[in-house]
């Protein structure tokens, strides 16, 4: 009986089972188990290639579980490498090799290690039929399955687990689940037309694309507070800023372009953590001092915020700056009668201003009462444009 469906000898065969190979599904969580090695400082470089198989493994079995179910049950797909005897000699072997590395984990490694890979497998196995009809285990599946291949990399070295892999894995979860709701929203009319329930579906494109938009800047946020609080080294924002930059193109666009652009965006990302966490490169770097300005420090600050808010105004279009001249002005009186109250019964002091007082309370809090709405209008105007 055939495996191959186009052609047959060896080198068919051969072709059949590589196509099942997808590099750009694949290469994440490879790397990112080895991510997960490289975290706990010197490691085992056998364990970490075990952690890795068994993650190549695990999104292996997906692939071929994917293809099956869409070619030769569903009839989604137009043509396919494999048989039905081919896919599921594929799934057998792929599940050997996983419960290979499985193995290999809890003999070499940690038993943890073992406990933490396993449910890699079933998140593959049960991506379709079972997992890719629900709008929550279509979209959280890949991305749980990353953040479990950086937990199986550190456990494997370490034979526990600490507050900086559980940080990465939930940060890694959270931008890749808005990733995976932009990828599944370009089937969403043939999706929607066989009832298929995606968040594409469930909520509509536009609803799907603002949640999307929401966990890609949670996830990439979430890296500052982590950073200021030493769970992450110092240099990490700065892999935020990297995919903030390809995001913030890549949310305008339309799906297949965003997921490309996210896809190799979210690459860049895991690299620069990669450098960030491993080689810690501004490690013991004091934060710039900006008080050397002296009275002029706090000045300085809002003019550069103020520069930000104005250029955020221009760029929205549309008469933002208009409509920002009209709120502005409405909210100052409220905002100043706050300020001059909270100063005059000492909740906070300003050191760093130049001494001129206007109207009871210093220069500088006026011109703060300005910043600060027009920084709120400005990113609100961005997040919300009129177009849509």
């Amino acid at each position: 009986m055939a495996i191959a469906r186009h052609g047959s000898g060896p080198a068919a065969l051969a072709s059949a089972y590589a196509s099942q190979v997808h590099p750009v599904f694949m290469l994440p969580p490879v790397a990112t188990a080895l991510f997960g090695a490289a975290l706990a400082g010197a490691f085992d470089p056998r364990v970490a290639l075990v952690a890795a198989g068994a993650a190549f493994f695990a999104v292996y079995t997906a692939h071929v579980k994917d293809g099956y179910v869409d070619f030769h049950r569903r009839g989604e797909d137009d043509d396919h490498p494999l048989t039905v005897r081919g896919c599921r000699l594929g799934l057998a072997a792929a599940t050997g090799g996983f419960l290979a590395c499985l193995a290999g984990l809890a003999v070499l490694a940690d038993p943890l290690a073992a406990a933490l890979a396993a449910p890699m497998w079933a998140i593959g196995y049960l991506h379709a039929p079972q997992f890719d009809t629900n709008p929550l285990t279509t979209t959280l599946g890949y991305p749980v399955g990353i953040g479990l291949c950086l937990l199986t990399g550190y456990a494997a070295q370490t034979g526990g687990l600490a507050t900086r892999p559980l940080a990465l894995a939930a940060v890694l979860v959270t931008v890749l689940a808005g990733v995976k709701i932009i990828d599944d929203s370009q089937d969403y009319d043939y999706d929607r037309s066989i009832e298929k329930r995606t968040v594409a579906v469930v909520l509509g494109p536009a609803r799907s694309r603002s949640l999307a938009v929401g966990l890609l800047a949670a996830g990439l946020f979430a890296v500052v507070p982590l950073a200021i609080t030493g769970v992450m080294p110092p240099s990490a924002p700065a892999a935020s800023l990297v995919f903030g930059a390809v995001a913030a193109v890549a949310v305008r666009r339309d799906p297949t372009t965003a997921t490309m652009l996210l896809v190799r965006g979210a690459y860049l990302f895991l690299a620069a953590l990669l450098v960030a966490v491993f080689f810690e490169p501004l490690a013991g770097v004091p934060l710039p001092d900006i008080t050397v300005l002296g009275p002029y420090t706090y000045l300085a600050t809002e003019v550069v915020f103020g520069a930000v808010a104005l250029a955020l105004l221009y760029r929205a279009g549309d008469g933002a700056l208009r409509r920002a001249a009209r709120t502005i002005p409405a909210l100052y009186p409220v905002a100043y009668v706050w300020d001059w109250y909270t100063l005059e019964v000492g909740v906070f002091a300003i050191p760093m201003r130049t001494g001129i007082e206007l109207l009871g309370i210093p220069l500088e809090e006026h011109i703060f009462m300005l910043v600060v709405p027009a920084v709120v209008l400005g990113i609100h105007e961005t997040v919300n444009p009129r177009a849509e």
